[in-house]
């Protein structure tokens, strides 16, 4: 799958925080998550009203202890599909 934007995915304790290039997207949960990248993408104008963006999230495998990561190979990377 070939996504349309990639953003960068991290939880900072309290929220997780989705960024890329000129979108950051912050929620409680990964469905407010979405939500909000969805409306910074609607805001952005970049990409036409009525179009289907995906946007690829890689968690950032940093924010986790070295001795952890080679548990967690796809902790966790998520594809979603926004319409615009």
């Amino acid at each position: 799958m070939k996504a349309d934007v990639e953003l960068n995915l991290v939880h900072d304790g309290e929220q997780w925080i989705a960024r890329g290039d000129a979108l950051v997207a912050v929620g409680e949960t990964l469905q407010d998550v979405d939500s909000n990248i969805g409306r910074a993408l609607r805001d952005s104008g970049a990409f036409p009203r009525g179009s289907s963006v995906t946007v690829f999230m890689g968690f950032d495998f940093d924010t986790i202890p070295t001795w952890l990561r080679q548990y967690h190979t796809h902790y966790f990377n998520r594809y979603i599909t926004v319409n615009l």
